[in-house]
């Protein structure tokens, strides 16, 4: 008997299979085995099994060992596997290796076990085997006596260790070890709110339950209680003995989601996010590929679960870009969810306040079905929002982060005992540190971006790479102190409402404060708690939350987002500004949101502030079909890097010289370098192509693999979330 067998290594020359004997082991398919390669030991994973090879028998190898006791990879997820190198040009190994928590591989985590002391009682008064001499031996004898049972870790820390090592050697002691499940957000507040349902949510329900094999687009406008449709979804499904799986764009939602979950659904319930410790990943997977736990819950990657027979597969925020993978592998989750519906015959919900445009086309042309939540809950009224031109405040004197409105909102508000949510979408103090003198802009050593001014730290930092600076007292260049600090950030708000407000707790939520284990739960739980009346944050507060105490919503720079060189720059306004403001005004309180605009006449903003999506679906999609971008076209792109500039043109010239070539299917294909540069000191350049049809895709990647060299890395992109 042989195997086919994909060794653990990312290289495309062994991006291939390799023969092994499997001599007295009995390995399965999707099975993680140790085999020789070359002239040392590795992992990989058996693709196949097969009673005869062509490979010369004097060359076969045989294989070291199975790894674990089960199959890693499941039949459905071995599927998935072909899939995805088929579709977004992967190689085999990068594809398996999302399958499975990191660490686990080369075994750098590994079960938890906990070792717990008794005393033998087989043994005829084992107290009398102690000499009464050895003190610290009866010491430890009566600390167990007393206790019954006791953690060996504990005895330790409370007895002579040489003592208890001498007792388990005479078998006086007796040791029994205990797995210990590493479960995440232990000290989470459980709190079941099972409500009975509006008829419009439970007419989703019903219909959903009533199909197989569909996606649908459930659009509910913030607060419809689109996460209830969820759970009694998902409750029907588990009572019919299937899985799902809840997806969520950020990790700072997963906690509340969370608890809303584990309320209704307890243990059945498992987490999977990039935010967990390695030992709590590993342990939730395994609770998932067991069958111990039936409901997967996390952000894109949760995709993945080793969920068996699913029955529901939820995506919530589903416009949310976190769900595209803009690095290696590269995927897009809402594809490898309609590849499970199709395996599984399941269902999709879609679900969002704000669709994204692509969806809301897929569903007015019969692609996905329609639903829709057109009312809050108790039909609470949306909350009102007010448009500040900040151009008059700034004509009128005021230079400030804040306009006149939106301070003397904030002070009603807190004076009423109210919370009040801050957006601004930038972190950091301040965007860019500029010299007044000769226009110098500090930048990146190893990306062509911005530095961005930390103030906590009086530091400069580069949001793409992550290296750190010493703040500029004089420029570099012409030598001047007459140093100039850009755009506002996150931290730069909180400072002000601190000075604004000093008897009051700010809290700030960003990729700043959020670098800790359980940074995100702890700024929540505070702020949930009224522990700080007032926070400020980006786009990780914008979605999903619900605190029934806020009342007031100021979103302190609308235009960020706007005048980016995007094509879906203003779908991406209209988001955030829904989003955002959807978080005022949840509970019987009645909602305000201040946006400050230096742009108060743009067409998105008359959309957003009468909560009117179907209308800009409408003139956003007129824009569209007019300038050929999607949903009518497909956005490929192909980017290559590489440390040398002039490898990097050459290939990238290379592949556009044959490229072009399949014209007929383009509306549009140019070359150029991309607009950031350099990251990392990769110098970066791409191809940029506007398909009508998807035919030509995998000619793309055969004329890529044609220029495949050991110092550039290629890559090709569809539909981009991002073009920087």
């Amino acid at each position: 008997m042989y195997a086919k067998v994909i060794v653990d290594i990312s290289n495309n020359d062994l991006d291939r299979i390799f023969d092994y004997s499997v001599g007295e082991l009995s390995p399965e398919p999707g099975c993680r085995v140790a085999v020789p390669f070359g002239q040392r030991q590795i992992e990989g994973y058996v693709i196949e099994l097969m009673d005869s090879t062509d490979c010369p028998k004097e060359k076969i190898k045989q294989i070291i060992s199975i790894i674990d006791d089960y199959p890693v990879i499941t039949k459905e997820m071995m599927a998935l596997m072909y899939f995805m190198r088929e579709r977004y040009h992967l190689r085999t190994i990068d594809a398996l290796r999302l399958f499975i928590p990191t660490q686990m591989r080369e075994g750098k985590v590994k079960e938890l076990n906990r070792k717990y002391v008794s005393i033998n009682m087989e043994i005829a008064e084992p107290r009398k085997l102690i000499r009464e001499s050895a003190q610290m031996q009866l010491n430890a004898y009566d600390y167990v006596l007393k206790r019954g049972e006791v953690p060996l870790s504990e005895l330790n820390a409370n007895c002579s260790s040489a003592s208890v090592r001498n007792l388990i050697m005479r078998d006086i002691f007796r040791v029994r070890s205990v797995e210990v499940k590493r479960s995440p957000y232990n000290n989470i507040t459980l709190n079941d709110n099972c409500v009975e349902l509006t008829d419009d949510q439970r007419s989703v329900v019903d219909t959903v339950m009533g199909s197989k094999g569909k996606t649908f687009l459930l659009h509910g406008v913030t607060g419809s209680g689109k996460t209830e449709v969820y759970m009694h979804c998902i409750a029907q499904i588990l009572q019919n003995g299937k899985t799902a799986i809840m997806l969520v764009p950020e990790i700072s939602l997963t906690p509340q989601v969370l608890a809303s979950f584990r309320s209704r659904f307890g243990d059945r319930v498992a987490l999977l996010h990039s935010g967990l410790s390695a030992g709590e990943r590993f342990d939730e997977w395994r609770r998932l590929i067991s069958g111990e736990a039936s409901v997967a819950i996390g952000a894109r990657s949760a995709i993945f679960a080793p969920l068996q027979n699913v029955g529901l597969i939820i995506i919530d925020e589903e416009h949310d870009g976190s769900y595209t993978s803009e690095s290696n592998p590269r995927y897009i989750t809402s594809e490898v969810a309609e590849f499970r519906r199709s395996y599984n015959n399941c269902n999709i919900i879609l679900g969002s306040a704000t669709p994204s445009i692509e969806s809301y086309y897929k569903a007015m042309n019969g692609e996905y079905v329609l639903l829709e939540l057109k009312n809050r809950i108790n039909k609470r009224p949306l909350p009102e929002i007010s448009i500040v031109n900040m151009c008059n405040e700034i004509y009128k004197g005021n230079n400030g982060i804040f306009s006149l409105e939106l301070e003397n909102e904030l002070h009603k508000c807190i004076e009423s005992g109210d919370q009040a949510i801050i957006f601004i979408n930038r972190r950091g103090y301040s965007s860019y540190v500029m010299c007044r003198s000769c226009g110098y802009v500090a930048k990146c050593e190893q990306c062509d971006i911005s530095l961005v001014y930390h103030k906590e730290d009086n530091s400069l930092k580069c949001h793409y790479c992550g290296n750190t600076y010493k703040m500029l007292s004089a420029c570099p260049k012409c030598g001047s102190d007459q140093i100039k600090r850009g755009f506002v950030g996150t931290e730069q708000v909180a400072e002000k409402l601190q000075e604004m407000f000093p008897n009051e707790t700010v809290l700030r939520m960003d990729n700043d404060t959020t670098q800790n284990k359980n940074a995100h739960f702890d700024i929540l739980r505070k702020f949930a708690t009224k522990q700080a009346k007032i926070l400020v944050g980006t786009q990780m507060i914008a979605k999903g939350h619900d605190f029934p105490d806020v009342t007031l919503v100021g979103i302190v720079d609308a235009d960020m987002s706007l005048h980016f060189a995007d094509y879906r720059s203003v779908e991406r306004t209209f988001q955030l500004i829904t989003q955002v403001a959807g978080r005022a005004g949840r509970n019987k309180k009645l909602g305000k949101v201040i946006l400050q605009t230096y742009s108060p006449n743009h067409y998105v903003y008359r959309f957003a502030v009468n909560g009117d999506y179907k209308h800009f679906y409408e003139k956003e999609c007129n824009l569209r079909e007019v300038t050929k971008f999607p949903p009518f076209t497909k956005i490929v792109r192909i980017l290559v890097s590489g440390e040398n500039e002039q490898d990097v043109a050459k290939t990238l010239q290379g592949i556009y010289s044959k490229v072009k070539l399949l014209n007929e299917y383009f509306v549009f294909i140019n070359y150029m370098w991309a607009p950031v540069k350099v990251i990392r000191n990769m110098h970066r350049a791409q191809i940029l192509i506007r398909m009508v049809s998807m035919e030509p895709i995998k000619e793309i990647y055969k004329i890529v693999d044609e220029f495949m060299i050991q110092k550039v890395n290629i890559f090709v992109e569809i539909n981009p979330n991002n073009l920087s």
